[in-house]
């Protein structure tokens, strides 16, 4: 395989994965500087695997079980919460149901990755689904211009149990209804009705609330270049809705003011 043809493509994903699976943009590129650094080493140490991106994935989680927390330094753990702590170990059931529902790997993939037979993977994602959905329900406000898919969203997160305080369109039009009700979880799309920046809007609401959003977009590429910081949480249009089920329950579940046992 040739390291940066076969492997960069996929790296923008792999740096979302590991920042939903720890919790934190810091220690997920972390754990990706220590895979990608070893494997640069030796390249052959990704077997037999002709698919580049399983690949990849598989040496990561190599890492991962090998190195468990280690890689984050006596002073970020010092600083960190309870929650934060329990991010960066997150069990193997969250695993599997990240690489399926997020990262759309095959029940079987994910078995390769986790070194598990299908059978195992299925019943961790039931366990992983049942678990993160458990006392999760809030409030949730939608930033969407378009009124089908602003729709479609509104419907899921209602059968999930959450509550919708609003649709917003534009974002003069979040703000204010976030002012109107504080939210506890913020659904925002990037390009807005009148080319204001779902973005800027999430940012404004930030300076006041805190709350976890998920961006949805039609190219999450853009927003993973590694350049600044990035959103921890984004789901790709046109969405799955598993996948958006699934990245609301990590975005729920990994916020610090959700405390969990």
């Amino acid at each position: 395989m040739s390291f940066t043809n076969d492997f960069g493509p996929h790296l923008p994903f792999l740096r979302r994965y590991a920042r939903a699976l720890t919790g934190s943009q810091t220690s997920g590129d972390a754990y990706i500087k220590a895979s990608l650094m070893a494997l640069a080493g030796d390249p052959s140490q990704v077997g037999e695997y002709t698919n580049a991106k399983l690949a990849l994935y598989k040496y990561f989680h190599v890492i991962w079980s090998e190195t468990g927390a280690k890689l984050q330094g006596d002073d970020e753990l010092a600083s960190d919460t309870p929650d934060l702590k329990l991010q960066a170990l997150a069990p193997v059931e969250r695993q599997a149901f990240l690489l399926t529902a997020v990262e759309g790997f095959s029940v079987d993939e994910a078995a390769i990755i986790l070194g598990a037979t299908g059978d195992e993977i299925s019943s961790l994602i039931h366990a992983a689904q049942a678990s993160i959905e458990a006392g999760l329900k809030t409030s949730v406000m939608i930033v969407e211009d378009e009124p089908i898919i602003a729709a479609d969203i509104e419907s899921l997160v209602e059968s999930m149990g959450h509550e919708v305080t609003g649709i917003a369109t534009t974002r003069s039009e979040a703000i204010e209804l976030a002012k109107k009700q504080t939210p506890g979880l913020i659904l925002c799309d990037i390009q807005l009705a009148d080319d204001s920046s779902g973005i800027d809007a999430v940012h404004d609401i930030l300076g006041e609330i805190d709350v976890p959003v998920i961006f949805v977009t039609a190219f999450p590429e853009r927003l993973l270049t590694g350049e600044k910081p990035e959103p921890t949480y984004l789901v790709s249009k046109p969405f799955q809705e598993n996948t958006l089920i699934a990245t609301i329950g990590q975005a729920l579940f990994f916020h610090p003011a959700n405390k969990q046992n």
